[in-house]
C-alpha cells in the first residue's frame, strides 16, 4: 500500500490499465481491445478539456455536450465535399443573410454608443432589433428552404470544404473556443452554480439547432460516409500484399485489416492526446497556471492582488472548451458519421465529469487515467455483467423466472458498476486516484 501512495502510484495505475486492455484482447479479441483503446483516447482528451476548466479555475462546465457537438459539426463543414446544387439554390442568399446580420449588429452597437442612456436609446434599440430580425428572416427562410429542397434524401445541405478530416479537428477546436468566448462573455459574471446551469442550457440550444437546421448538417437525417484519415478495411482486404502479410502472421485478412485500421487511429489519437497533455502540463506548471490555481483556491485574495478574475477564467473556459471540441471532432471522424440525436447529457457530460472525479481533478495525468478507466468500465460492464449473471444462475433450470429476470438485467449492470466505482473513489480516494499533488 505504501507503494501506491508514493511516486510510483501513477505508473502502476497506468500499467494496470494497460493490463486490463491486454486482458480484453486475449479474452475477447484484439479488435475489441483496440476499439476500446481508441474510444479511451478520445474520452481522455475530453476529460482533459473538462479538467482544464474545473481543475485550473474551478469552473463547472456542464455544457460539454454542446462543445463536443460543435467539434463533430466542424468535421462535416471541413471534410464533406460541397453541394454545388444547394449553393446555387440558396447559398448566396444565405451569405447575404450573414452579411445583413453582421451589419445589423454593427449598426445597433453604433447607435447605442452614440445615444445617451435613457428611453430614446432603449426605444431605438428595440426598433432596430425588430427591423433586423424581420430582415434576417426575410432572407434566411427562403434560402434555407431552397437548400433543404435539393435532393433531401442524399444532401439537402450545403456540404463542406472537402478538406482532410484532420482539418476538422482544428476547426472543431476553433468553433468550440468561439462558442465558449461568447458564452463566457455573457455568463461568467454569474455565480458558479448559475454558470453551470447556463452552460447546460446553452448546450441544449446548440443540440436543438443542429437537430432542426437541416441546411447546416442534415439535422436528424445525419451525415454518413465522412472521409477518414485511415485506410478502409475492404481496400486492405483487396490488396494481395496485405493479405499475404496477414496470412504470414497467421491472421485472417478480415481480422487483420480491422486491427491495422484501428492501430492507425490509435496512433493519430495518441499523438493528439500527447501534444495536448504536454501543452496542458506546461500551462499548469507555468506562472499562468499558478495564478489560475490561486484564483481557484481564493478568488477574493487573488482579486485583491490585482488579478482580473473574470478575464482569466474566460481564458481557461475557452481553452478547456477548445480541447473538448477537438475530442468531439475526433470521435465523429472515428465513427464516420455525424448524428446530432446521439448527443445526450449522460454520455457527454455526466460520464466525462465522472472521469475527472475518478482520475483526480487538477491533475492532467489523473484526468487522462480517469478517461481510460471509466470508458473501459462503461463498455466492459455489460459483458462482465452477463457473465456474472450466467454464473449466478447456473443452478437454475431453464426458464426459471428469477434466472430470466437476472439475465435480462445484465445490460443494466454498467449503471451499477459506474455507481460503485464513483462511491468507492469518493469514500477511499476523495481527491481521485491521482490527486492534484501527484504530477507524474
Amino acid at each position: 500500500m505504501s507503494v501506491l501512495k508514493g511516486p510510483a502510484r501513477g505508473p502502476l495505475l497506468y500499467a494496470g490499465m494497460a493490463a486490463l486492455l491486454a486482458l480484453v484482447g486475449v479474452a475477447q479479441s484484439w479488435n475489441v481491445a483496440l476499439a476500446i483503446l481508441n474510444m479511451c483516447l478520445i474520452s481522455a482528451v475530453m476529460a482533459l478539456g473538462a479538467n482544464i476548466a474545473w481543475g485550473y479555475a474551478g469552473l463547472m462546465n456542464v455544457g460539454l455536450m454542446g462543445f463536443a457537438a460543435l467539434g463533430g459539426l466542424a468535421v462535416v463543414l471541413a471534410a464533406q465535399p460541397p453541394a454545388p446544387e444547394a449553393w446555387s439554390a440558396g447559398g448566396l442568399r444565405l451569405l447575404g443573410t450573414g452579411a445583413a446580420l453582421v451589419a445589423s449588429v454593427v449598426a445597433i452597437a453604433f447607435v447605442r454608443a452614440r445615444l445617451a442612456r435613457g428611453r430614446l436609446r432603449a426605444l431605438a434599440t428595440v426598433a432596430m432589433v425588430a427591423a433586423a430580425y424581420g430582415l434576417v428572416r426575410f432572407l434566411f427562410d427562403p434560402a434555407t428552404d431552397a437548400i433543404e429542397a435539393v435532393d433531401p434524401a442524399v444532401t439537402g445541405y450545403l456540404g463542406g470544404l472537402g478538406l482532410p478530416s484532420a482539418a476538422g479537428w482544428l476547426l472543431g477546436g476553433v468553433l468550440a473556443a468561439g462558442a465558449a468566448w461568447l458564452i463566457g462573455k455573457v455568463s461568467l459574471g454569474l455565480r458558479s452554480d448559475y454558470f453551470a446551469i447556463a452552460t447546460l442550457g446553452i448546450s441544449e440550444i446548440i443540440i436543438a439547432i443542429l437537430k432542426n437546421e437541416d441546411w447546416l448538417a442534415r439535422g436528424v437525417k445525419n451525415v454518413t460516409g465522412l472521409p477518414r484519415p485511415a485506410p478502409y478495411e475492404v481496400d486492405l482486404q483487396a490488396s494481395a500484399a496485405f493479405v499475404q502479410r496477414a496470412q504470414a502472421w497467421g491472421l485472417d485478412p478480415a481480422e487483420a485489416s480491422g486491427i491495422f485500421v484501428k492501430l492507425c487511429y490509435a496512433a493519430l489519437f495518441a499523438a493528439v492526446l500527447g501534444v495536448l497533455l504536454w501543452l496542458a502540463e506546461r500551462a499548469l506548471n507555468s506562472p499562468w497556471g499558478r495564478m489560475m490555481r490561486a484564483i481557484r483556491d481564493n478568488e477574493v485574495a487573488a482579486e485583491a492582488m490585482g488579478k482580473d478574475v473574470v478575464k482569466r477564467r474566460l481564458q481557461t473556459f475557452i481553452l478547456g472548451s477548445a480541447v473538448v471540441g477537438i475530442a468531439g471532432a475526433m470521435m465523429v471522424t472515428y465513427d464516420g458519421q455525424f448524428t446530432p440525436g446521439s448527443y445526450q447529457p449522460l454520455r457527454f457530460t455526466f460520464l466525462v465529469w465522472v472521469m475527472v472525479i475518478v482520475g483526480g481533478s487538477g491533475n492532467n495525468w489523473g484526468s487522462v487515467l480517469g478517461g481510460f478507466l471509466v470508458w473501459f468500465v462503461w463498455i466492459e460492464a455489460e459483458p462482465v455483467g452477463r457473465w456474472l449473471m450466467d454464473a449466478a444462475t447456473a443452478w437454475a433450470p431453464e426458464g426459471n423466472p428469477i434466472a430470466v429476470h437476472l439475465q435480462e438485467g445484465a445490460a443494466h449492470m454498467r449503471m451499477i458498476f459506474m455507481g460503485a466505482i464513483l462511491l468507492l473513489v469518493l469514500r477511499f480516494a476523495p481527491q481521485g486516484l491521482m490527486p492534484e499533488k501527484i504530477r507524474r
